[in-house]
């Protein structure tokens, strides 16, 4: 999105200094600054602006500052007081030139997926700008909105909380017109405290679409359904029981593990092939199809769309190794909900041998122990040896290993026909097993 170094200042209630240059799109790191963007230097556990040389040598011909500019740097300065409010500000200001079809995605499990998802569906009718990877903060947010191309139709911003008026927060910035809820799960307790406080804060995106906006729930979810009483916009369900306005008809996966069913939908019919891996994909891929329905895309584009989609990275990736192992890519993130629906996955490929290399899952409070207990009970009622990694809550009946070597020594030799899946939250940044692999 290309704005004025003038209308930044404006917008942040900031002071200029320098020629007024346009920016095309801005960034807070500075060692992925492209030529033509604005840096927005973050104080944190380091101070950002620290990096504002880097960053202008990198091409930045624009940079916030809670300092006075230095005079050895080359490029245009606006000064403020907040560098973060001011991102948040340019957020807003962003949204000002946007249309009215901007969605916000949340909910405790599957909102990447569904964003990614309904992204493929819209761009076969609009020209649409979506987040990056899981660019969901008040930070990522106002990022992908001025990264928007200047002719953009549509945009997709996944919307993630800390806690109770963090979402809040974001609609604020980003004035969604269509919310789309997957699920509501007791995951970031951590955080949140309780899952009541999950349920009032994810919430908080229902409540802040206008009265001819669109609220895409989980029919399949109580507390998401319930949300219907918290808006004041139009709302559409999805789920897999007929019951739903948007729902899935005779469900199958492929030896890939990509879902087909047939797509009912207020709209239409269409037969669907999904990209995405799972079948625990086919509810996200409802709900992009309702949020798409709703916003004028035809049950043919919907159904091309969700085949098209391209998922974030560490998704669900099946890859075979040279000697004919199969490796699921599941390392993103994980949590109960997730873990529980990649171990399904894994027991329906066809394979001689399943094995799962699992980190923590993290942020569950309390309920942590009892939640890898859990897991790994499940992998045993499905036949999976399990390979836990620098997480002793998984109990005494799986093998423990402590790193990635030792994780890759633990499975052992593996031949042609064994499956391999690798998954842990964030922190354990277990796709380093895949590349070991």
């Amino acid at each position: 999105m290309h704005l004025l170094a003038s209308q930044i200042a404006a917008a942040t209630g900031g002071t200029l200094h320098g020629p007024d240059v346009t920016i095309e799109s801005a960034s807070i790191d500075s060692r992925s600054v492209r030529p033509g963007q604005l840096f927005v230097p973050i104080v944190a556990a380091r101070d950002g602006h620290d990096f504002i040389p880097g960053a202008v040598a990198s091409g930045a011909v624009a940079y916030l500052s809670e300092q006075a500019p230095d005079p050895a740097v080359a490029a245009t300065a606006i000064v403020v007081a907040d560098t973060a409010v001011a991102l948040a500000d340019l957020g807003r200001e962003a949204r000002r030139h946007l249309p009215d079809r901007v969605v916000g995605v949340t909910g405790s499990v599957g909102k990447t997926s569904t964003k990614d998802l309904l992204a493929g569906v819209l761009e076969t009718t609009y020209r649409t700008a979506a987040s990056e990877k899981s660019f969901n903060n008040e930070l990522g947010l106002p990022l992908t909105m001025l990264g928007a191309a200047d002719d953009t139709e549509a945009a997709v911003l996944e919307m993630g909380a800390r806690g109770v008026g963090h979402i809040a927060l974001l609609c604020d910035i980003a004035s969604p017109t269509v919310g789309v809820l997957t699920r509501v799960e007791g995951v970031h307790l951590e955080m949140f405290g309780s899952l009541d406080d999950v349920v009032r804060a994810k919430g908080e995106l229902v409540e802040a679409l206008p009265a001819d906006g669109l609220a895409v729930l989980n029919a399949d979810h109580p507390r998401v359904a319930g949300m219907a009483s918290r808006t004041r916009a139009r709302v559409i369900d999805y789920g897999l029981s007929p019951s739903a306005q948007v729902y899935a008809e005779n469900v199958t996966l492929d030896n890939q593990l990509r879902a087909s069913f047939l797509l009912r939908t207020p709209w239409g019919e269409a037969p669907v092939q999904l990209g995405a891996r799972g079948e625990h994909q086919v509810p996200n891929a409802l709900a992009a199809a309702a949020a798409g329905g709703g916003l004028g895309v035809s049950v043919d584009s919907i159904a091309a769309g969700l085949a098209g989609a391209r998922l974030s990275g560490l998704r669900m990736e099946l890859s075979t190794t040279a000697s004919g192992v199969t490796v699921i890519n599941d390392a993103y993130n994980a949590n109960p909900t997730s873990m529980a629906a990649a171990l399904n996955s894994l027991a329906r490929l066809d394979a001689r041998r399943r094995f799962a290399v699992l980190g923590t899952m993290a942020e569950l409070g309390e309920e942590g122990p009892g939640a890898h207990r859990a897991i790994a009970e499940q992998a045993a009622g499905l036949g999976i040896t399990v390979v836990a990694v620098d997480e002793p809550a998984y109990g005494e009946t799986v093998a423990h290993a402590t790193g990635i070597e030792g994780a890759v020594a633990a499975l052992g030799e593996l031949s042609s026909g064994d499956a391999v899946l690798v998954k842990g939250s964030r922190v354990a940044a277990l796709e380093r097993v895949v590349d070991a692999l």
